[in-house]
């Protein structure tokens, strides 16, 4: 797991009573006090939040600590939901090709177009983008639909079928899940 960075923008006070706490939290604590020298701290980080006084529009991950006084312990707890929101929202998205899938949401998206998915068309669409060869419908009967191989069915068929023409509809992209002789692929 990556280091949570918590920058203090502009709050020095702030700073300081959280830099005496430092062993006790555990994220690292940066300070800002310019726009130039946030940008510069940012830059080369994953895995921060800003903390400031009011929110910046132009600044992405930040919390405002507006209502002060606040108890510091108080604040620490916030800063750690903070963190955890900032951490599940990043581990929802999953790019594939020219796609965002919003695992939360259950859409993937292009640009600005959005179409809503099953869980079933999720899981196929995720299975399949980890798989850099064809996988075939025996295997995903297996680990998606957890349907034993020997059984005939044609479900996996059925929903790449509906899955591909939802896709083509919305996205106009007749190419995003190939057929193979030996299963489907996203390339």
């Amino acid at each position: 797991m990556s280091v949570q960075n918590l920058i203090i923008y502009k709050l020095t006070s702030l700073y300081d009573i959280l830099e005496e706490l430092d062993l006790d939290l555990n994220f690292k604590i940066i300070f800002a006090n310019s726009e130039i020298s946030l940008n510069q701290k940012i830059k080369n980080l994953n895995d921060y939040l800003i903390i400031s006084n009011k929110e910046h529009s132009d600044i992405n991950c930040q919390f405002v600590l507006d209502n002060k006084p606040i108890n510091i312990f108080k604040l620490v707890e916030k800063i750690n939901i903070e963190f955890l929101k900032l951490q599940f929202n990043s581990q929802s998205e999953v790019k594939v090709n020219n796609y965002t899938i919003d695992l939360n949401s259950r859409e993937i998206l292009n640009k600005e177009t959005r179409l809503k998915l099953t869980e079933k068309e999720i899981n196929t669409i995720t299975y399949l983008s980890k798989s850099n060869k064809p996988v075939s419908i025996d295997e995903l009967q297996t680990k998606v639909w957890s349907y034993q191989s020997d059984i005939e069915t044609h479900t996996v068929e059925t929903h790449i079928y509906r899955l591909r023409k939802k896709i083509l509809n919305t996205f106009n992209d007749n190419e995003f899940i190939i057929s193979k002789n030996n299963g489907y692929q996203i390339k």
